[in-house]
Order: structure tokens, then sequence, then C-alpha cells
């Protein structure tokens, strides 16, 4: 951001960010081991967020749900996330990061464990909404108290790198560590793995972790509360329902429901003294722009892991761990590209550095589109390391713009913008172009007349579905229902990819216009 934004940035007149205060000057050894402490919930809750990519067929054959069960039971956890993480922010402001934190990570270790013996489709749907709930106390800590313990700007860039590394290689490493488990263990497994995670949190946070607050952080609005769940929820909500089903009432209900809830919301945070969340923000460009790229990101992320996953097992014919081996590369890719982004950003501008990254993911999804779904296993590992390489570069620059962005006592509210931005992104991933592909695959699918209804039905829901339907066959009817569906499922992903590609031109037109003024020095 730069000085002349900054100058522009209200800031609220109250005082110091943190009840005791991290020392001035550069971090030391401490710090950086509360880094590699909040490092642990940061890797588990992105985890969390595609690591059902793997386990989506085994779920589909275990607990047969519906093509819409399936596609909330991805969707639920990043819907409450979303909705959740302003309020859940404003939250750690007031009354303790690290103390909502610590609440946030022993309920979701708990409800992990009941995620993993869910017995029906709908029971691993409340699950997950559930670990929405607790995910959305992590997430905003996480950031909101990298700002208090890193005051050295050089080290918090460098700080945020990593985090924000580790957040989206958390979500590329979903697949592989759902590959791992699944080439062993039962689905629910890979709902398992946030115990031992969380559990040396719970231990070292309390020792190693400074308690960080806002020390003047005025009454709770409950009031303020609720319209932001009633604003993010219902919107997703309806581009969901248009993605899968089309515009209908139940879209424009939603949508209205949503839209006014956010137009209150926006309304009551400007009249207020101390506001869940200071909207004005947003007239900052860098800012705004900032969280857009951030959306814009993750959306291309998780919704190139969405068909690629499936893509991998269900056509190709790869094992889970093979499969999830295929994207290693992309995963070192943006791990390295977050990380390489910090000594470069203080040569080259922002944006053209958050423009080449997600150019370089326009061109994965594009490579995708014009190689077709026959095109080698070699062009989607490619094609993956090319969004590892946009994603990686944008959200280090992305994230270390919006935290720089804001007064040092909201940078908990600001940390849940930042937080809420993917999560709607990954919401995005898979609602609009997951939901697209399911579309188009249901269209295109011709299911062979001899068939049985049963089978032909559950065919119609997934390609996870049809692999289950086809087992019991006749060899000879299960391959011509296989081929049928394989083929529908490729002409979806196919045009899920040609809108991939617009989506990430479209983003790099954002950072070229909205990052312009962005400063790599202030």
């Amino acid at each position: 951001m730069s000085t002349r934004d900054a100058r522009r940035t209200p800031a609220p007149t109250t005082g110091t960010t943190t009840t005791r205060a991290p020392a001035p000057g550069r971090a030391g050894a401490r710090q950086w081991a509360a880094l590699v402490v909040l490092m642990l919930p940061v890797l588990l809750v992105s985890v969390d967020n595609t690591v059902l990519s793997f386990a989506l067929p085994e779920i589909s054959t275990a607990l047969q749900p519906s093509a819409a069960a399936q596609l909330w039971i991805v969707d639920v956890y990043s819907l409450v996330l979303a909705g959740l993480l302003v309020a859940m922010g404003s939250l750690g402001d007031r009354f303790g990061r690290r103390r909502l934190l610590l609440i946030g990570a022993s309920g979701f270790a708990a409800v992990s464990v009941v995620a993993a013996f869910a017995p029906t489709a709908e029971a691993l749907i409340a699950a997950r909404a559930v670990l929405g709930f607790f995910g959305a106390m992590i997430m905003p800590a996480t950031l909101s108290l990298l700002r208090s313990t890193f005051t050295d700007r050089d080290q918090r860039r460098l700080a945020i790198a990593i985090w924000a590394s580790g957040f989206a290689a958390g979500s590329a490493l979903g697949p592989i560590v759902g590959g791992v488990l699944l080439e062993h263990f039962a689905w629910g497994s890979i709902f398992l793995i946030a115990v031992p995670v969380l559990l040396p949190l719970l231990v070292a946070a309390p020792i190693l972790v400074v308690e960080s607050r806002d020390p003047a952080p005025g009454p709770f609005d409950l009031v303020s509360v609720v319209l932001s769940l009633l604003a993010m929820a219902p919107v997703v909500a309806a581009i969901k329902q248009l993605a899968t089903h089309g515009p209908g009432l139940d879209v424009l209900a939603l949508a209205v429901v949503g839209l006014t809830a956010g137009w209150l919301f926006v309304r009551r945070q400007l009249r207020r003294p101390r506001p869940l969340l200071d909207v004005r923000l947003f007239t900052n460009p860098v800012f705004a722009g900032s969280i857009v790229v951030n959306l814009l990101a993750i959306t291309s992320l998780v919704g190139f892991l969405f068909f690629t996953t499936q893509h991998l097992q269900l056509v190709v014919g790869l094992r889970p761990l093979h499969a999830a081996l295929t994207l290693l590369p992309g995963l070192v890719v943006m791990v390295l590209s977050g990380l390489a982004v910090v000594p470069l950003v203080r040569r080259v501008a922002p944006r053209s550095i958050v423009a080449v990254g997600l150019g370089a993911a326009a061109v994965a999804y594009g490579a995708v589109w014009l190689s077709g779904a026959d095109a080698p296993v070699w062009v989607f590992v490619v094609s993956f390391a090319l969004v590892g390489l946009g994603v990686g570069a944008a959200e280090t620059i992305s994230n270390d713009l919006i935290i720089a962005a804001v007064p040092a006592d909201r940078a908990g509210a600001a940390s849940a913008v930042s937080e809420t931005a993917y999560e709607v992104g990954a919401v995005l991933g898979t609602a609009v172009l997951g939901s697209m592909l399911t579309a188009i695959y249901r269209g295109a699918l011709v299911v062979p007349a001899s068939v049985p209804t049963e089978a032909a039905s559950a065919a119609r829901e997934t390609l996870g579905g049809a692999v289950a339907a086809a087992e019991p066959l006749e060899p000879s009817l299960a391959t011509a229902l296989l081929d049928a569906a394989t083929h529908a499922f490729d002409t979806g992903l196919v045009a899920t990819a040609a809108v991939g590609a617009g989506v990430m031109v479209l983003a790099v037109v954002v950072a070229l216009v909205a990052l312009r003024r962005a400063s790599a020095h202030d």
C-alpha cells in the first residue's frame, strides 16, 4: 500500500493492539517458534477445504449422496466459515485472539472425530457445518496474531509469506493427504488427522504465542454479527443454486435476502463509532483489490482441484495415492512461489508479480481447455504447477497488502475479511465451476437403454455414482455405461476449464488496475 493510501485509510483512535506488547524491533527465536505453532491450524483448516476431493469417490459409494448432497458435503464447510469469519475476527479483537484460537482448535478436533464416523450424507454435512463454525474461530486469529508478533515490516512480510504459502499449500496438500490415507484406511480417516495436528497447538500456543486484543473494543454488536451472516450465506447459496439448477425464484429470494442484509450491514457499520468491520477500508483500492485477488486466486485453485482429482481417479483410473502424487510438483511450486516473491517484491511492483502469477493460472486452464480431456496426464501435472505458481505468488502479496493496510488494533477484523475472501473463493471453485461441471455431465450423459432404472438414476447424479452403479452390471453393459459417463464428464471438464481461464484473465485485469498504487516499501 502506498503512503498516500495509508493516509486515506481511517484509523481508530484507540491505543495499542496487545495486552502484552511484543518487543520492539526484529523478532527473535520465540517469535519464529510461535509462527511454527500458528502454522499448524493454518495447514489443517486449508487441508480440510480440499481433502474431500480425493475422498468423494469413496464417500459417494459408501453414503450414496445425491449430486446436490455431494456438493453440499464439499461446500457447507466453506459456506459456514465464510459467513462467520468477520464476526469471529471481531470477537478475537475483543476477547483475545489466542483465546479464540484455542477454543476453535479444541472444538475442531472434537467434531472432526464425529465427522470421521458419520453414518449418512446428511450427518456428514451437519458435521462439516460445525467444523466450519470452529474453523471460523481459528483462521482470523492466526493472521492477526502475526501482525502483533512481527512488528518489523520485512520480517512480517516473510512471516505472512510462510503463512500464505502454508495456507495455499494446505489446499493442495489436502488431496495428497487424502490419497495417502485412502490407500490404507477408510474415508473417515481424512478427518481424524485433525487430532494429532491440533494437540501440539493446544500445548504450545499458551507458552509461545502472546495474547493479543484490541484494548478498547467497545460493546459487542450482535445485530451486526447476524447481518454479516445473513449477508454472506444467502448470496453464496444463491450462486450455488444458480450454478446447479439455473435461475429461479429461490435464487432470487436468496440474493435479495443477502443483498438487503449486506446493505443494512454496511449502513450500520458507517454509523457506529466502533464498527464490527470498518467498511471504509474498501475505499482504499489496494485493500479492495487485494481482497478480490485473494478470492479469485483460490477460486482458481479449488476449481482446478475439483475436476482434476476426479478425472485422474475416475477417468484415467489412477489409484488415490498415485493420483495425489501427480499433484506434488504443483504443491512444491506453490510453496516456493509464495516464498520467492518476498525478495522479488522489493524490486518489482506488486501488481506486476500478481498479474504474471494469475496469468500463469489462466494459461493452465487454457492448456486443459485446448488439449481436451484426452490430454496425457503430464498436461494436468504441468497445468497444476502453473496454477500453484500463480496462487502462491498472489496469496503472499495480497495478504501482505491487506494486513499492512489497516490499523494494528483492527488486525483481526481485516484478517477476517481476507479469510472470508479465501472461503468464498473456495465455495465459488466448487459451487460455480463444480456445479457447471455437474450440469454439463448430466446433460451430456446418454445412459445405455438396457441399464436398470436404479443404476441409471445413480449414474446421472455423479461420475462416482456411475462407477458404483457399473460394478454389479455384466461386463459389456458396465463398460458401455462407464464409457458414456466418462465421455460426459470430460465434456464438462473442457467447458469448465474454458470458464476458469476466463475468470483468471479477469483476475489479471483486477490486479493491474486495483494494485497500481501498491508499493513494496510502505
